[in-house]
């Protein structure tokens, strides 16, 4: 494999360089540029969502024919590594990543009319529910359940971990519509009014001070027929594609890059008796080690892309990239806060997200430690470490 971009793909990324730094709201990126989560300001998300959709930017991964770019997924790579490192707001990966396929891959075309414009356009955001107590891994064993009666459906049940319920305005969820079958035949998808009678939203604290993840309780709620998506039974086999569709996104390389980035500057800035961190050799061994990881990362994520032929299946790959994006998420953060040592715990407070007008510590300070302890989960979100273990050890050695 040839690991340089041609010619006419730089000129690409210049031109959306150029592109990009002119249609970032200055507040917007001073914003992004502090921001101490894995999500965007969700304000700042909406507007920036109108302008792309005015560049024609905003769903770049879509088919033409809803609003797509027809860039190649080399292009699109690129284009999103500009976006991260030019302090963009992040994708509504829900929305755009996973609902939005669903929907115009197996949607009806009133549901793609209804549905994928205001999502396009930042109008409508998105939640996912599958996981539920007792079924998170385990998605065959979940229990909220659809029943029809009189042309709609009866959801009762519980959704947990739902990430950003209680500020999305509809939500995807997979349930159970017939008892009578196996479990995986019995599994549909419906869409569901967020301000629907019957249901209830809880945040859930978390150890960063955070309260992003939720937990969506639903009793009585009624949903007209047609929002189920597809045909009835085939919840379980549009999940997996979901969960597929865009199989380099769980290495979250663009999010890495821009961290590493970020812990470049702070060991040139961070001194020990008087010397820069980035040149003492513990430190700079580490930086070196991050820096080849990072590099071997999104080589194998270009791998991929390209569609280089390989011995093993997507679905093998896509595990690969999970665990060591997940696993190189952490060293990053945790690196963060080692090199600020007693100043990472200077903001870790709930609700702190930015440094105060009059503070004189470096921008750089606030959130290290927060992050850090949120990127904790990022081997047990989106598929636990030991579950793409169990994926490869099938797919690959056929154990």
């Amino acid at each position: 494999m040839n690991f340089s971009f041609t010619h006419e793909d730089e000129a690409f990324r210049l031109q959306v360089r150029r592109a990009l730094t002119a249609a970032i709201p200055e507040g917007v990126r001073g914003r992004q540029r502090g921001i101490t989560t894995m999500a965007a300001h969700l304000p700042d998300q909406r507007e920036w969502f109108a302008v792309l959709d005015k560049l024609g930017w905003s769903v770049p991964h879509w088919p033409v024919e809803f609003g797509g770019t027809g860039w190649s997924a080399l292009r699109r790579f690129i284009f999103e590594d500009e976006m991260h490192q030019a302090d963009a707001p992040e994708f509504h990966w829900t929305s755009t990543h996973m609902v939005g396929p669903v929907l115009y891959t197996f949607g009806s075309p009133a549901q793609q009319e209804r549905f994928l414009g205001p999502m396009r356009r930042g109008e409508q955001l998105w939640a996912q529910g599958f996981s539920e107590p007792g079924a998170g891994s385990d998605l065959a064993s979940l229990r909220t359940r659809a029943e029809l009666v009189d042309g709609r459906y009866i959801v009762n049940g519980q959704k947990i971990w739902t990430s950003g319920a209680y500020e999305s305005d509809w939500a995807i969820l997979i349930l159970r519509t017939d008892m009578s079958v196996k479990p995986q035949r019995g599994m549909s998808f419906l869409l569901i009014d967020l301000k629907s009678p019957g249901i209830t939203i809880r945040q859930i604290p978390q150890i960063n001070g955070e309260a992003h993840l939720c937990e969506v309780f639903l009793d009585n709620v009624e949903v007209p027929v047609e929002n189920l998506v597809g045909e009835a039974g085939q919840g379980w086999t549009y999940s997996k594609f979901l969960l597929e569709h865009e199989r380099t996104t769980s290495s979250f390389i663009f999010w890495s890059k821009r961290e590493l980035a970020r812990a470049r500057r702070i060991a040139a800035a961070e001194t020990l008796d008087g010397v820069a961190l980035d040149q003492v050799p513990a430190f700079r061994a580490r930086l070196a080690w991050l820096e080849a990881n990072m590099r071997a990362l999104e080589w194998s994520v270009l791998r991929v892309l390209a569609g280089e032929e390989g011995r093993f299946p997507a679905s093998a790959a896509a595990s690969v990239l999970k665990i060591r994006g997940s696993e190189l998420q952490q060293a990053i953060t945790e690196f963060h806060v080692d090199l600020l040592g007693a100043r990472s715990m200077r903001y870790y407070e709930p609700g702190v997200q930015a440094r105060a007008a009059n503070d004189a510590w470096p921008d750089y300070v606030p959130g290290r430690t927060g992050t850090a302890l949120m990127i904790r989960a990022a081997t047990i979100y989106g598929g636990t470490k030991q579950v793409q273990k169990n994926i490869l050890s099938k797919t690959v050695f056929g154990f």
